[in-house]
């Protein structure tokens, strides 16, 4: 045989030893599992790290940041560019623990990657899989499954507590509320992603019916028949060839902890089941931290006791030291546990409440600024004077609830602690205070019109939120700009919430104590006595004067004609001057379009008949410029004419005394 033709017969010798070869790389590496992550080779980067007990911590408590966990090498999705993808499942076990138990973060995410380097994507909101320059693009070739706990505008979330497909962008394809259906009964269930309880989750794609589905459970609970989310996907397009798996994390203006506790992929197959029994342990929740507290509260009345008999001086200073962090406790209480704070800990924060950590004085408490000493987050802690025990137990209730709000621009209401005769209330910090200071105080730097246009903005989102984008609505009560607080970015979040009212949507609200501040409380309040969103909207449209203005609502020195803002803004309308209203150190720095909007949009908001204004979906759309400002006509923004006009029919406003009105408007 001639050396040719016995190199051609050995040539397919070598093609199948290589092809051999190649196949059984491929399936060393298209499955893995990892029941735990000792020794485990993942590449890192951010705040992501393995911790001592084989936790993968993704997250720690740096704010605005992100941690990205891969498998270090890519894995083949495709049979050859022209196939589509192969099918695909993994399975992993994650909990998250918030800085505190109302408070959420960002939010986490599986990810399947063309790079395991996603060190250029953003923290918060983009979840560390994207930034602005890049949201959206189809280049990104990014397939990814949210945990998100936070509540974002900008990412068109359903609420902080839910679970989203997401191809090449942070805004979910199509997203639902954390849970799972029960096998037992059929029935749904929810989860709270940031409990601190450990959850599985299984993630599976058919290549065949192209069915991407999401399936969610508690811990030890089999795998659910009825997947939480189910989607039919063509991948081709967005998966290349090979691609990188992993996990990616970020927290925002607060912090939490996300851990994986196991994890299992598996390309043509089912990812190999978890040995749930062999996971590392997670740390010590808080819960238990507190129930080791009651524990230690049942004996140490016993100790002193004992120690009480040794020495009389001692239950002295003791009994002097009890008093001094003393706290007022009951039974119904319990329920609300988890959101109380122990005074001595806003104590020991606020360095006894001293007089440098005051923040403010208002007409409803003080303000101290305070650090909480285990986790050195800043907080504002408001002390609220109470002697009647009547109605505690629905005002706390309405505390925990209003503690839920999830919004950018709104101040998180963490919690509370109840003293004899004092209600304490913590907030989340503000570093830049309330916009009242740089609007009113000849010290501070004035605003540009840029900045207040922001600050307006944000603040109409986070009141169209709290009348249309949660579980109730709750109406403010208060708005105006000492309480419209600056986070460190100078976004305007509406806070204070002692005077909030909640109902259920489609219920009429109850009848109450007419409370606010003068200037803001619109005029029907003091006939009806009852709060609803358009009387939010009213102190609204006087907060909108505020901003441009750069004055007070009410300020008695000036004349008659100019002491009442909302009025003085009017007259100047209708005299033609209304552009003179306007702040004078704004100088030339604005646009003339948005002034003239944002002056004609607060009379709008602060028309005298309910009926007449906004809602605050239509502020925010006027905003945004996705709807026109009706016209406004003279009766239409002034009760000086209401009288008249409804004896002409132009109203069916029942019309009471002038003197009466400006006595409970102004």
């Amino acid at each position: 045989m001639s050396e040719s033709l016995t190199n051609f017969c050995k040539m397919p010798l070598k093609i199948f030893f290589w092809a051999f070869l190649l196949k059984l790389a491929l399936s060393a590496s298209d499955h893995f599992t990892y029941n735990g992550f000792k020794g485990v080779n993942l590449s890192l980067d951010g705040l992501a790290g393995i911790t001592s007990e084989g936790l993968l911590r993704l997250t720690n408590s740096t704010m605005h940041e992100q941690g990205h966990a891969f498998f270090p090498v890519p894995l083949r999705f495709k049979r050859s560019p022209a196939n589509n993808v192969i099918s695909f499942s993994t399975t992993f076990v994650f909990a998250i623990f918030p800085e505190h138990p109302m408070l959420g973060s960002a939010g986490f995410t599986f990810v399947l990657s063309p790079s395991k380097d996603l060190t250029k994507a953003s923290p918060n909101y983009f979840l560390g899989l994207v930034n602005p320059t890049n949201n959206g693009n189809a280049s990104n070739h990014i397939l990814a499954v949210e945990f998100d706990t936070w509540y974002s505008p900008e990412a068109k979330d359903i609420n902080n507590n839910h679970v989203g497909i997401d191809i090449n962008s942070f805004i979910s394809n199509q997203s639902t509320s954390a849970g799972f259906t029960s096998d037992y009964d059929g029935k749904f269930q929810n989860l709270i992603l940031l409990s601190g309880k450990a959850m599985q989750v299984w993630i599976e794609y058919d290549e065949i019916n192209m069915q991407f589905n999401v399936t969610l459970a508690p811990l030890w609970t089999p795998k659910p028949k009825i997947a939480l989310l189910s989607s039919t996907i063509n991948l081709s397009g967005i998966i290349l060839d090979n691609m990188y798996v992993g996990f990616t994390a970020a927290v925002g203006t607060s912090y939490s902890y996300h851990y994986i506790l196991g994890w299992s992929f598996k390309i043509d197959g089912k990812a190999p089941e978890l040995n749930l029994s062999n996971l590392p342990p997670l740390p010590q929740t808080s819960t238990s931290f507190k129930k080791n507290q009651k524990i230690l509260s049942l004996w140490l009345p016993l100790a002193l006791s004992v120690f009480v008999l040794i020495t009389a001086a001692a239950v002295l200073v003791t009994a002097a030291k009890k008093k001094k962090f003393s706290e007022l406790h009951e039974d119904w209480e319990l329920d609300f546990e988890s959101y109380r704070f122990p005074y001595k800990q806003l104590y020991t924060a606020t360095r006894g409440f001293k007089d440098e950590y005051l923040l403010g004085i208002g007409g409803f408490g003080r303000v101290y600024r305070g650090v909480l000493p285990a986790s050195k987050v800043e907080v504002a802690v408001k002390r609220v004077s109470h002697e009647s025990k009547q109605g505690m137990r629905e005002f706390v209730a309405e505390i925990v609830s209003l503690g839920k709000l999830r919004h950018k621009n709104l101040v998180q209401l963490l919690g509370y602690c109840r003293r004899k005769g004092e209600l304490l209330l913590v907030y989340e910090y503000m570093p830049n205070g309330s916009l009242e200071k740089f609007l009113f105080s000849e010290t501070k730097q004035t605003l540009d019109w840029s900045l207040r246009l922001q600050i307006i903005k944000g603040v109409a989102y986070g009141l169209q939120y709290l009348h249309e984008g949660w579980d109730q609505v709750v109406i403010h009560r208060d708005i105006k700009a000492s309480n419209v607080l600056l986070d460190g970015d100078m976004n305007g979040r509406l806070g204070d919430f002692g005077l909030a009212r909640l109902y259920d949507h489609g219920m009429a609200p109850q009848t109450t104590n007419v409370v606010g501040t003068l200037g803001f409380l619109a005029p029907e309040l003091a006939r009806a006595c009852k709060v609803t969103t358009s009387s939010d909207v009213f102190a609204f449209g006087a907060f909108l004067l505020e901003v441009v203005c750069g004055r007070r609502a009410i300020e008695p020195n000036k004349q008659e004609m100019e002491q009442v803002l909302v009025d003085w803004v009017f007259t100047n309308w209708k005299m033609g001057t209304l552009y003179e209203t306007k702040d004078p150190r704004l100088g030339k720095d604005y646009a003339l379009e948005e002034l003239d909007l944002i002056l004609k949009l607060g009379l709008f908001c602060s028309h005298p008949l309910p009926s007449a204004r906004p809602s605050m979906r239509q502020v925010t759309q006027i905003l945004n410029g996705d709807a026109l400002l009706p016209p406004l006509l003279p009766y239409q923004c002034h009760f000086s004419d209401i009288d008249s006009e409804v004896n002409k029919g132009a109203s069916s406003f029942v019309a009471i005394d002038r003197t009466t009105l400006k006595h409970f408007t102004y």
